[in-house]
């Protein structure tokens, strides 16, 4: 496979987002992320971001975040998973109001 190079360009006025949940839905043709901030102490959280993308590049996105996790891990040591967590977060939520 070849390599290319690219610029990527961010626009000054694009602001960062902070999410702390995530939703996935998928159908034949798209995949969509619907990043989400869940307010502390709520039963509430607030939309971000949705970012709706093809199968195929999903299938790459799991594959680059696969090996950017393990190699995070490698750096900084094993993040424990949800089902580890001692912070009281959950790891399975039902999330109500987007399908």
């Amino acid at each position: 496979m070849e390599k290319r190079e690219i610029t990527v360009n961010l626009p000054p006025d694009l602001d960062p987002v902070y999410s702390n949940r995530i939703q996935v839905a998928y159908k034949d043709d798209e995949f969509t992320f619907v990043f989400l901030h869940e307010i502390p102490g709520t039963n509430q959280a607030r939309a971000k971001s949705v970012v709706s993308i093809s199968p195929k590049h999903a299938k790459n996105f799991s594959q680059v975040l696969a090996k950017t996790m393990a190699d995070y891990e490698a750096k900084f040591g094993e993040i424990p998973s949800a089902a580890d967590s001692k912070d009281g977060n959950p790891g399975n939520v039902t999330i109500h109001g987007y399908s």
